[in-house]
Parts: structure tokens; C-alpha cells; sequence
């Protein structure tokens, strides 16, 4: 397990919880140097990636750009917030010198220049310290994905849980920046792409204005709802790595067909135009509508999550509108998905026509028909896990963007979300909607594909309209983000808002990278199910930890109020996020009233281990020891009258 306590070298921060600030300010005083930090990212990568797969390339030229940043910071000074800093870039952004696969073989022969967003961040003298893995094709391949693979990096996971994905298609990104492999990184987003993996890992992420970023050097699905955007721990060190990715490209094909190109140079006129908008007071006075609908087939533990964020938007003096509806969202996704098909096979083609310039046609596919016969031939390496349909369908189609059937469903899709966006926002007078992100973490299935209950992604999406999400509670120890999405350009205010809320709850806690989450088993089962665990279910008092858990700390969060023999934090101290909370050696526990009341012939051995809980029984036994015998019921219980707390081998 990583100890995320762990010291930056001769500093005071840890792992976890840096910020660029104190980053930068470490730096500055000369107690840190980038080539130092650059070298212990480096050494969490090695350490941590075997488990994660956040990381599908290393730059072995790392080390370098660190020590030209040191030379340079001692010659004129810090160049800005990122001078220095390690930054992970999603792979299907080029970076010059290393392989953009997009998580597919078919493009590992290609190591074309910078994208324009890369240039920036070199330009801002960031250090690029790896490629973060992806879902394949930015999970444009199949029906059925699962986020988070590519044939490239293997499964990404999730940091609060392995077993649990982390969503898509920046899953690597979302992951790296949650385990602390890198203090921020570049994702992508189309639908979701960036916020719903950084609701999954519990990370701060910005889905801009559709033209605020350039899309210059990354492999295309949509030239109209593609962007690239900033992923961090939080909302400022997201804002800031968003002031340097946001500039002027003039050879974005979106920009110049814009009609707002005057509001896009304001927003982006300087670099601190983001991180200037931070402001803890932002809330107040804020005209806010909440969009419930999507989430409510979460159920009541997620919508508990909505409820405590209305509550606290209320008591950061916003004035809240709940709840909104978006009309005809539910109509949305069809046209999105054909314009995109039409968009996918246009943007390819004439991406692999691009990738030929540079010298490689021969050893790349050069149409998308190609790259379909590609996989074909590498069927048991490349479509192991799933299929190749979107290619398919989007082969099927003209890929012509003057086509009639593809102008009208871009239109229809346009139509629908801005609509759905304006109307609440117009009939209420709000700045912004707000509504949760996506559901917690599924499992990863590479039967039935992603389980995907809901996401609030679509409407800014397709509108091109920024989101920013911040992570605003936890289910079962899974993260939950909140999104803030408004109209087109209004980022400064977005974010404004998305830091107030921040700051009045820092719920975010870090990951520990645990084989599973402990599951409540549904009824109050007694422990032992064979993916749970048995951890306490509400409304009865707690058991031990599960066996293979022992010495594991966990959190108030996990272990339920009402925790027996609470150290060392005390009942009161617990309910802080990230208080923690070990067993003594020796405790107690009642028997809830529903099972069968048996003693124990002794106490549960306490001499070599502190913690643990005996294996699942047989139906009709109850615990024993020593040696956690199962034993028989000889009488059924009396009723459901609760039955006296006492200690294991007592009378």
C-alpha cells in the first residue's frame, strides 16, 4: 500500500496534498529543486504504475527539461505556476520525441511535434513527465468499452479501489493526479472525457469553452465538441494550469468560424485571468439552479451526496433553485452520436493523413478502414476485450461534414443541449446549473462493458459550454463530484464558484489504493460475504476489520457511527474527514438482535494480531473460540428485543 504521507524530499509536503503554490514556493526558497521533484514523481511512477496503469509512457528526457528549468529559474527567475512542475499528458496529445498511440498499436510507429497545448506547457517551463494511459480511441471503438483500456497501457483503475474503473476516457490522467504521479495533467474530453474521470477519482477537472483551448496535435473524434482541459487536486491548481493551456492558436480549425471571438480573447487575455477568479465569497448572492433528474436512479446514498451540497451552496448565502429541469435533454443523444460518426471518420482520416507528412505512411494505417482491418488482423491482441463498432458505423457513413443527414444532426444536437441549457437559465435567472457529475465508480466488467447510471456531461458538452467538477462527498468510500456548468465563456465565474464550495467543505481525502471497498451488506448480514467483507451495516454496531486487513487503517467514513473502543481519535474527532481510527487489541461488540445469541467458549486471541474477524459459517452456527470454531444454535432468538452489549467469552 503507498504511504502517501511520504515527504517530498527536503520539504514538508506530502505526496498527497501538494499544490503547485507550495510547489513553487519550495523552489523559491531553495529547498526544492524541479530536477528533485521531477526524480521523486519518477520514483512513485516505478512504485505505483504496476498496480494503476495511469502511465502508458515515461519521458526519459524528463530529467533533463528538470535541470534546464533549475538553470533557467536561477538565471531570470520562476517563469509562473507550472515552472518546473512534472505534468502528465493524456496519450492521444502529441508530445514531441515520444510515441501519441491513443492507447492503440496501430499508431506506436508515429512520434509527431508538439500539440499547441504542449508547446504552451514547455513554453510555461513545465516538465513533461510521461504520456497517461486511456481509454482506447478515447472510448470510441465499441458499444461496450470498458473505460479506462487500451491495448497500449492495460486497465487503468481506480485509486480508491483497484477493482473499480475509473472512468473515461482521461482515465490515466484522472488516476495519475489522484495517486500523486503527478501534481496536475492534461486530459480530453468530447462527452465527459474529463469530468466524469475526475468525479471517479475524486479530482478537481475543467471542461472549457469549445475553442478557449486549442485542439492543434490531438487525435480527433469531433472537430466541433473536442477540447482539451486541466485535471488537478484542486480548483486552483487547476486554474492555473487552465491559464496556460488557454491561448490564441491560429491554426485551430474551430476558432476562426467562432462569433465570439472577442469574449475568448478576454477570457484568455493573460495567464492569471482564471486564478484571479478564485474567490472563497464567490457563492454568496449566486443565482443557482440544481438538476436533479439525472441522478436520481443513483440512488438515496448518491442523492444524500445532491442534499449536502444544496446545503451547503444555501449556507454560502447562494440562492438556490431547486430543483431545474433542462427540456428535451433526453432527445439528445441521438443526433449527438450520428454527428459524431459523420465527425469521427473525417477527423481520422485527415488526422492519418497528417501523421503521413511527417514520414510515416508507410508503417500507419492511412484511412479508418485501414485501422478497422488493423484490428482485424490483431483481433486476439487488439479486440480481446471488446469490439469495434462506433469504427464500424462510422465507416459506414459519408464522413462528409456537407452532407445533409450529418449538418441536420449536428443542428438538432446543438439545438437540443443550448436550449436545455438556456431555458432553466433564463426562466430562473442563473449564473449557473449545478448537478452531480457521474455515479460513483462501477466495477470493471469486461463482460457487460462500463455501468453507467448517469452523467451530466451532455448539455455542455455538445453546446461547447464550460464545466468545472469538485469532488463533494463519497458513497461507500467511492468518490462523487459536483459540476458547475454555465454559458460559453464564463470559466472566471464557474471556477469562482467551484472554489467557494471547495473551500467551505475540503471533503476531497486521498487515496489508498485498497484492493476493493468494503461493501454494506444489504440486511445486516453478519461478516464474511465474499467481496464485502462484512463491514457494519446501519443501523447495527460495527465488527472488526476482514481478515487479510490487519494493522489496515480505516476511515470514520468507512467504519460507520457507533465504532466500539474508538483510538485514537474519539467519536466526536472522527467525524473530521480523515481522522483515523485503529483497533485496539483488545474490543466489543453486541450481537444485533436478529441472529442467534450464542457465547463463545473464549475471547478472540489478541496475542499476535490486533484485528480480524473470523471466515464466513455455515447456515444455522455462530462464532466460537478459540480458533473461531463455528458452533450450533441450540434456540432461536427471542423476538428482535436487542440483546445486551458484552465482551467475547463472558458469562
Amino acid at each position: 500500500m503507498p504511504d502517501f504521507r511520504d515527504a517530498i524530499p527536503g520539504t514538508q509536503i506530502n505526496a498527497g496534498q501538494a499544490s503547485l503554490a507550495e510547489l513553487q514556493a519550495a523552489m523559491t526558497s531553495g529547498q526544492l529543486s524541479s530536477a528533485a521533484l521531477t526524480a521523486f514523481y519518477t520514483e512513485r511512477i516505478d512504485r505505483l504504475n504496476p498496480a494503476l496503469h495511469a502511465v502508458i509512457t515515461v519521458n526519459h528526457n524528463a530529467a533533463a527539461e528538470a535541470a534546464a528549468s533549475d538553470e533557467n529559474r536561477k538565471a531570470n527567475g520562476p517563469r509562473g505556476p507550472l515552472d518546473g512542475i512534472p505534468v502528465l499528458v493524456k496519450d492521444n496529445v502529441q508530445v514531441a520525441g515520444m510515441p501519441t498511440t491513443a492507447g492503440s498499436p496501430a499508431l506506436l510507429a508515429a512520434e509527431p511535434g508538439d500539440a499547441f497545448v504542449v508547446a504552451r506547457l514547455r513554453a510555461a517551463g513545465a516538465v513533461i513527465i510521461g504520456k497517461a494511459n486511456l481509454s482506447e480511441w478515447a472510448n470510441f471503438r465499441s458499444t461496450h468499452s470498458t473505460s479506462g483500456w487500451s491495448t497500449v497501457g492495460g486497465q487503468a483503475a481506480n485509486p480508491y479501489a483497484l477493482d473499480r474503473n475509473p472512468s473515461g476516457s482521461s482515465s490515466g490522467s484522472a488516476a495519475g493526479v489522484a495517486a500523486a504521479l503527478a501534481p496536475v495533467a492534461v486530459g480530453t474530453e468530447t462527452d465527459g472525457s474529463i469530468v466524469c474521470p475526475a468525479s471517479a477519482c475524486g479530482i478537481v477537472g475543467i471542461k472549457p469553452t469549445n475553442g478557449l483551448v486549442s485542439r492543434q496535435g490531438i487525435v480527433p473524434i469531433s472537430p466541433v465538441q473536442d477540447t482539451a482541459g486541466p485535471m488537478a487536486t484542486c480548483v486552483a491548481d487547476a486554474a492555473a494550469l487552465l491559464s496556460v493551456l488557454a491561448a490564441a492558436d491560429p491554426s485551430d480549425p474551430v476558432v476562426p468560424s467562432d462569433d465570439d471571438d472577442a469574449e475568448r480573447a478576454r477570457v484568455a487575455s493573460t495567464w492569471d485571468s482564471f486564478t484571479e477568479a478564485l474567490d472563497p465569497a464567490a457563492a454568496e448572492g449566486a443565482r443557482l439552479g440544481i438538476w436533479r433528474d439525472p441522478s436520481a436512479p443513483a440512488g438515496a446514498a448518491t442523492g444524500a451526496v445532491l442534499d449536502t451540497v444544496v446545503a451547503t451552496l444555501r449556507s454560502l448565502g447562494a440562492v438556490v433553485v431547486d430543483p431545474v429541469t433542462l427540456p428535451g435533454i433526453d432527445e439528445l443523444n441521438g443526433p449527438e452520436f450520428t454527428a459524431l460518426s459523420y465527425e469521427f471518420k473525417y477527423g481520422i482520416n485527415a488526422y492519418l493523413a497528417y501523421l503521413a507528412d511527417f514520414g510515416f505512411a508507410g508503417s500507419l494505417p492511412r484511412t479508418l478502414g485501414e485501422l478497422i482491418d488493423f484490428n482485424k488482423r490483431n483481433a486476439d491482441l487488439v479486440l480481446s476485450r471488446f469490439g469495434q463498432e462506433i469504427f464500424e458505423q462510422s465507416e459506414a457513413t459519408s464522413g462528409d461534414l456537407a452532407d445533409r443527414d450529418y449538418l441536420k444532426a449536428r443542428r438538432d444536437a446543438t439545438r437540443l443541449a443550448r436550449t436545455a441549457m438556456a431555458t432553466p437559465m433564463a426562466d430562473h435567472d442563473l449564473e449557473a446549473i449545478v448537478a452531480l457529475t457521474a455515479n460513483p465508480a462501477c466495477l470493471t466488467d469486461y463482460v457487460l462493458g462500463d455501468h453507467d447510471v448517469f452523467h451530466t456531461s451532455g448539455p455542455a458538452a455538445v453546446a461547447g459550454c464550460p464545466s468545472v467538477t469538485v469532488p463533494c462527498g463519497y458513497v461507500s468510500g467511492l468518490p462523487v463530484g459536483v459540476s458547475f456548468f454555465g454559458p460559453r465563456w464564463s470559466e472566471p465565474r464557474l471556477i469562482a464558484l467551484a472554489y467557494a464550495f471547495e473551500q467551505a467543505t475540503l471533503v476531497r481525502h486521498v487515496p489508498a489504493l485498497t484492493p476493493s471497498i468494503t461493501l454494506l451488506s444489504p440486511g445486516g448480514n453478519p461478516p464474511g460475504t465474499p467481496r464485502t467483507g462484512g463491514l457494519p451495516v446501519p443501523p447495527y454496531p460495527p465488527w472488526p476489520v476482514p481478515p487479510g486487513h490487519a494493522d489496515r487503517a480505516i476511515t470514520w467514513r468507512t467504519w460507520i457511527r457507533g465504532a466500539v473502543r474508538m483510538s485514537p481519535c474519539s467519536r466526536a474527532a472522527a467525524r473530521r474527514p480523515g481522522c483515523t481510527i485503529r483497533l485496539p487489541a483488545r474490543w466489543s461488540w453486541p450481537q444485533p438482535a436478529r441472529w442467534p445469541r450464542c457465547t463463545p467458549a473464549a475471547s478472540p486471541p489478541t496475542t499476535r494480531r490486533t484485528s480480524g474477524t473470523p471466515p464466513p459459517l455455515p447456515p444455522g452456527t455462530c462464532w466460537s473460540a478459540p480458533g473461531w470454531t463455528p458452533r450450533r444454535r441450540d434456540r432461536k432468538p427471542a423476538g428482535r428485543r436487542p440483546v445486551p452489549r458484552r465482551r467475547p467469552g463472558s458469562p
